[in-house]
């Protein structure tokens, strides 16, 4: 592993909306698939300015105070960085097999907006895909996103879009992945349906806010519409082409 690099557009800790538990982000930077409506179109640009060693992700991953009951891989296009994100998904299951600081297992989550079907046929893919979890795969199609109010809590639970798969890749993964829509009525899934959190970042360029979570179609305009009438005004913005 010693010298291989990932283009990293950010790390995060702790995320509670991309998969169960408290949890560790990892987003990837770079993606040519470019789905039309994608959020994240500043991880587009496979920008070797941001490449950084992987032994410094599992670095920061070891650091932080916990609890982590899961990683979650997203981009960017993490399958388009095979090399780098198996050697990633290794390093974070050595790290965890050699802690033992945590009596709760814990979850690799990655999504992908490749099919399911593609990346199993590959070796780089399926090399990643063993190491993980559970993966959301396929590409992100806003008019498959229905707003907030048109879809039931829970039953886009961790995905984007209704064509996108929730696949369990282990026992791990089949237990906390496996039935997302049948684990409880709408309103006991109220606390635990897609939502977003804000991570506010201090940087050499400035204040950055980020959005981390699966905002349902509509939500993010409505949001800087809400901001512009308090009189918060957003600079770039990354939903926006």
């Amino acid at each position: 592993m010693s010298g291989t690099g990932l283009l990293l557009a950010k790390a995060h800790y702790p995320v509670t909306t991309l998969g169960p538990g408290i949890r560790a982000g990892i987003w990837t930077q770079g993606c040519t698939l470019h789905c039309p409506g994608c959020l994240s179109r500043d991880t587009w640009e496979a920008d070797p300015g941001k490449e950084v060693p992987v032994e410094a992700v599992l670095g920061w991953l070891a650091s932080l105070p916990g609890p982590v009951e899961g990683v979650t891989i997203s981009g960017g296009e993490p399958f388009q960085q095979p090399e780098a994100v198996a050697a990633l998904v290794r390093g974070i299951r050595r790290w965890w097999d050699e802690s033992h600081h945590e009596t709760i297992p814990l979850d690799i989550l990655v999504y992908s907006g490749y099919v399911y079907s593609r990346l199993s046929r590959s070796a780089e893919a399926r090399e990643i895909l063993e190491g993980c979890d559970a993966i959301v795969a396929g590409p992100y199609i806003d008019r498959l996103n229905p707003k907030r109010r048109q879809v039931p809590s829970g039953s886009l639970l961790w995905r984007g879009s209704a064509n996108q798969r929730l696949v369990p890749l282990s026992p791990l993964g089949e237990e906390r992945y496996g039935s997302p829509e049948e684990a409880g009525t709408d309103d006991e899934q109220e606390d635990t349906g897609p939502r977003v959190q804000v991570s506010v970042d201090e940087g050499p360029e400035g204040r950055r806010v980020y959005y981390i979570g699966i905002p349902r179609r509509g939500d993010m305009q409505h949001l800087t519409s809400t901001l512009e009438r308090a009189g918060v005004r957003a600079g770039e913005v990354s939903w926006r082409p």
